[in-house]
């Protein structure tokens, strides 16, 4: 399968537009397409799903690790002839460093795949060129090559004309395709773009340029064996109950793969609509999402009287960021108004403007997730922690429910998150 990571000088230079153009392009190709996202992100790989109408998985060199991401493309290789994906921040971002953990860079260097590199060129003409030779010198270093460059925010096709002169005179990476000024722009909110599904997806295509006859050349070729690998199934013959709606909706494709594959029976109810936690059932996850856009709904919601019985029988629960919030006493929106919830756990949510708490976790156990959100709890009681993950959340446990902030990502410890989904009193 040929494969390109789409990276970028910094973020907010206009990558996730881009990739959203580059994979309409390549749609009109006649190429099967798939996409990918580097990173912990939720939303980007929506938009990406609303064009390619394939799943969009997630894959990192630290939370999903290598391996992990390896298995993911090869997975998906089948499916298509040809996948784009999007990069994190910028190229060289990661946990430390210029090209660290974590980091775009340190993605296409474990998996050998070539770099398409987005800049922001409003306003920029020669001074492209050490731009692009400083990130070529420092992507030769880690053994990685960017093998375009795509320019966003150009003023005409003169400007972008002079962008692809200066490059090629100075020997750089070609100018591939560039973006005109005036396209069009995502919404956002808080915890960043807005989901496909609440407004209408832009056609790109008008404003989106290729320079060069055969874009797919310029991508890597990837190995597209997968290893497979028998293990018992650990979670053989279990029902999960999952909230899935738009309170909770972020959820890694790659971990409802995970609980099918451990060979469980994946059951979906909506805390929205006041379903009642499927009949049955061993164990429920609560996944994060925007409980704060829903507060009134939510504070009217049928299900709590069902997951308070399944808490109090002590059934397993894993509650995420927004899912644990439903489980508080009370959430407090941006206007001050407070709304009840579930109050199974003793605390409140506050949602604030500013930024809480963001970073990648890893639990003692070995686990690994990431944290991201703009609420913060107040404790109301003394509760016992469940988690020991250094920096970030400890979380909150009562009986057999586990609360935090931090969104597990499954595949990164298996039998950790079995044993948290099969535990009873």
């Amino acid at each position: 399968m040929k494969t390109a990571l789409l990276a970028g000088t910094q973020s907010g230079c206009g990558k996730t537009t881009v990739m959203l153009a580059l994979l309409q392009y390549l749609k009109t190709q006649q190429k099967s397409v798939i996409s990918f996202k580097a990173g912990p992100d939720f939303l980007d790989p929506l938009w990406h799903e609303a064009i390619t109408q394939q799943c969009s998985y997630n894959l990192d060199t630290r939370m999903i690790g290598v391996t992990n991401s390896c298995q993911l493309l090869a997975k998906q290789s089948s499916i298509a002839d040809v996948a784009v994906i999007e990069g994190v921040m910028g190229l060289f971002d990661g946990r430390s460093g210029v090209g660290g953990s974590g980091s775009s860079a340190e993605l296409a260097q474990q998996l050998s795949i070539s770099v398409f590199l987005v800049i922001d060129a409003k306003g920029m003409s020669g001074s492209i060129v050490p731009l692009v030779s400083g990130f070529c010198h420092y992507a030769e270093k880690m053994g990685v090559n960017i093998a375009g460059v795509i320019a966003n925010r150009v003023g005409s096709a003169h400007h972008a004309g002079l962008l692809k002169i200066a490059l090629d005179e100075h020997q750089q990476p070609p100018l591939i395709a560039w973006m005109i000024k005036d396209a069009p722009v995502l919404p956002e909110r808080h915890l960043g773009l807005v989901q496909p599904s609440e407004v209408e997806l832009p056609d790109f295509l008008p404003f989106f340029h290729v320079e060069v006859d055969n874009l797919v050349s310029l991508f890597s070729e990837t190995n597209d064996v997968l290893e497979q690998q028998s293990s018992p199934l650990l979670l053989k013959g279990k029902k999960i109950a999952i909230a899935k709606d738009a309170a909770c909706c972020f959820i890694y494709p790659a971990n409802l793969d995970f609980l099918i594959e451990q060979g469980a029976e994946v059951l979906y109810f909506s805390p929205l609509a006041g379903d009642a936690v499927p009949y049955g059932v061993d164990a429920t996850w609560l996944p994060g999402g925007y409980p704060e856009l829903f507060s009134q709904s939510l504070s009217q919601s049928n299900t709590w009287a069902s997951l308070s019985e399944f808490i109090e029988q002590g059934k397993p629960v894993l509650a995420e960021c927004g899912g644990a919030m439903l489980l508080g006493r009370s959430l407090v929106d941006l206007e001050g108004k407070s709304w009840p919830m579930a109050g199974i756990l003793p605390f409140q949510s506050k949602m604030q403007t500013k930024l809480a708490s963001l970073g990648y976790r890893e639990d003692n156990s070995g686990i690994k997730g990431h944290e991201f959100h703009h609420s913060v709890r107040k404790l109301e009681q003394e509760v016992e922690s469940c988690f020991q993950t250094g920096r970030g959340d400890q979380g909150l446990r009562y009986k057999n429910c586990r609360a935090s902030y931090v969104h597990w990502y499954f595949a990164s410890a298996p039998e950790v998150i079995c044993q948290w989904l099969l535990s009873e009193n």
